[in-house]
């Protein structure tokens, strides 16, 4: 395969609050996820250019969509971030055969509800257990 869009996406899973993953691509709108690693600058005064070393990788996500009280849904996945204790959770994408997982703690459930009547989520999540997630 070469190139791909991001249609078909086969699963989305996030583990509830008990760690049981829940796949809940079908009430999931749209993502974002970045890796972003961190750098140091260690520029000499003897040169005309940045030089910097690659230090610790880390890995931030939003997950977006729409409200869904069926069991083992987004709102069973999501209810308890804002008041259980720091749990991490695994998130997991398979797009195309290709699969990325991260341990996150999730930081908000956030609800809105639209002028036009639509109930939708936003939960963010930042990498909790020092391990680089990486596409396999």
């Amino acid at each position: 395969m070469a190139k791909q869009t991001g249609l078909g996406m086969t699963s989305l899973t996030v583990d509830d609050n008990s760690g049981s993953g829940q796949n809940i691509v079908n009430d999931v709108t749209n993502f974002a996820c970045s890796m972003p690693r961190a750098v140091q600058d260690t520029t000499g005064v003897d040169k005309f250019a940045m030089e910097r070393l690659l230090l610790l990788a880390d890995f931030s996500v939003t997950l977006n969509g729409v409200f869904n009280i069926t069991g083992n849904a987004s709102h069973d996945v999501f209810k308890t971030v804002p008041s259980s204790a720091a749990v991490s959770r695994t998130v997991v994408a398979v797009q195309s055969g290709t699969t990325l997982t991260a341990e996150c703690l999730l930081t908000d459930y956030n609800l809105t509800h639209g002028q036009d009547g639509s109930l939708v989520w936003s939960v963010p999540g930042v990498l909790s257990n020092g391990t680089a997630p990486a596409w396999t």
